[in-house]
């Protein structure tokens, strides 16, 4: 069962030549749903190989580097021919969003556009999964985290003691699989415990959007594979990350080691490290060491746990040759930053 996140911008506020704004695309064994929609987002899509056939668009908060893509987005659907429903989801706010957009376009979609506006620990059921609202804390706004959750596993089938015990496979297997007891057709009777592990857990992913360090973050994220937190500014610009409701890298970091969390990814940064996110990188694995810090159209394969986590990066003009995974998320072009203060 695949689960992949594409990471479709990474900057902060602003887009850069390297770097668009806020943009998650994750997918799920081919179904594919947006955290975020920034400006420029349906290019991105484009560029990095993800489908318009998504269902969802999840919201963490409405400033405008996180949702000013959806009016292109819409836009594109209805010129496509859409007529499957696209749901939206987000805090408070939300209908008065798609108000916006269709006033905006001037035309009503001819395709459904639900909107659901959720409450703090509100859970979208899926098959096989749940994604999960927790609330964050960036400057009084009504802004949200989302937690993906998937079902416990059922625990691995033994088809060696299976065979043993003279059980044909086919239809008794699977039954034996999901726990049931079966008779045999010389009397036996199996019960499927027996050949059957402990359950396994599902995988966990997390993504922060727009927050100070929160305790929240902290509850949802425990034990979790993966961590998408932001990390707007260095160690450096701490005092404006607690004036703007942002968090430092090391401070992130701080939250992925608290949390337990198999791996940390850092996204949102200031246009000041667009080029060069080395100190943000640093500072972050001083902390918290299975850290590393997106590019637009980083891939994360989100494994198992009895297996490893995977990154790859889309080859660009601005991105270093992939060598290997660490080196490519490493790997970035030298930067003159500015010292100018600017918001993020």
């Amino acid at each position: 069962m695949s689960l992949s996140l594409r990471f479709l911008g990474t900057a902060a506020s602003r887009p850069t030549v390297e770097r668009n704004v806020s943009s998650i695309a994750v997918v799920r064994e081919g179904e594919t749903l947006l955290v975020d929609c920034g400006e420029g987002t349906q290019r991105q899509m484009m560029r990095y190989g993800i489908s318009f056939n998504l269902g969802d668009i999840l919201f963490t908060h409405y400033h405008a580097d996180h949702v000013l893509g959806i009016v292109g987005l819409l836009r594109t659907f209805q010129l496509q021919g859409r007529t499957e429903p696209l749901r939206l989801w987000g805090p408070s706010g939300l209908a008065r969003l798609l108000r916006l957009a269709e006033s905006f376009g001037g035309e009503r979609w001819a395709f459904p556009v639900e909107t659901t506006e959720l409450e703090p620990g509100a859970a979208i059921k899926r098959p096989g999964y749940e994604i999960v609202s927790f609330p964050v804390d960036h400057r009084g706004s009504r802004s949200f985290g989302y937690a993906l959750i998937e079902e416990t596993r059922l625990g691995r089938f033994n088809p060696d003691l299976a065979r043993a015990l003279g059980i044909p496979e086919g239809p008794l297997w699977g039954r034996l699989h999901r726990g049931q007891t079966v008779t045999l057709d010389d009397g036996r009777i199996i019960d499927g415990s027996t050949l059957v592990g402990p359950t396994r857990p599902g995988r966990r992913i997390v993504i922060t959007g727009d927050t100070r360090p929160a305790e929240t973050t902290v509850i949802a994220a425990t034990g979790g594979d993966l961590l998408v937190h932001e990390a707007t500014f260095a160690d450096e610009e701490q005092t404006r990350a607690a004036e703007t409701g942002h968090s430092t890298a090391r401070e992130a970091a701080t939250v992925a080691a608290r949390a337990g969390v198999r791996r940390l990814v850092l996204t949102h940064f200031s246009a000041r490290y667009t080029r060069d996110h080395s100190d943000l990188e640093r500072e972050a694995r001083e902390v918290f060491p299975a850290t590393m810090c997106a590019r637009d159209g980083l891939e994360i394969d989100v494994l198992f746990e009895t297996e490893a986590t995977v990154a790859t990066l889309i080859p660009g003009e601005y991105a270093a040759p992939i060598q290997q995974a660490e080196s490519a998320l490493n790997a970035g072009t030298d930067a003159s930053t500015s010292g100018r203060r600017e918001h993020p």
